[in-house]
């Protein structure tokens, strides 16, 4: 027989608190790490669109996804080991502002910002130009 107590009996147990601390929920949420932003489904839909008709054409190779506490960032490139081409940004701090969704080229110069994604991603559609002969 152990001695431990049988708590259907009604004895009862004595517990050494000295190691258990007790934190208020509410204080633990607001110090716990920040979650990352991220692209949602359908965000991302619109994305991986774009990426596979380029792939398609044979103007990107690959990509990379990142989640930071600030910005989510879809990077696209040529080839892997390079630099990417463009970067698909959303970074919610700006959204009451300039908005929260950009297209970044290679050397850092924003190419379009918006409020929503599909009209941004528009910068990479090609345009159609008459050639005279």
């Amino acid at each position: 027989m152990t001695d431990t107590p049988d708590l259907r009996r009604g004895e009862s147990r004595s517990v050494d608190n000295s190691s258990s601390t007790v934190v208020d929920l509410k204080e633990y949420k607001q110090n716990k790490d920040p979650v990352p932003v991220t692209f949602h489904r359908r965000e991302l839909d619109q994305i991986l669109w774009i990426y596979g008709r380029m792939v398609g054409e044979g103007e990107w190779k690959d990509y990379a996804i990142d989640h930071t506490k600030e910005k989510a960032v879809f990077s696209v490139f040529k080839r892997s080991g390079e630099m990417p081409l463009f970067r698909i940004e959303k970074n919610p701090k700006l959204a009451a502002k300039q908005g929260a969704y950009s297209v970044v080229n290679v050397n850092g110069m924003i190419l379009k910002r918006g409020h929503e994604l599909g009209p941004v991603l528009k910068v990479f559609d090609k345009t159609l130009k008459l050639v005279d002969k």
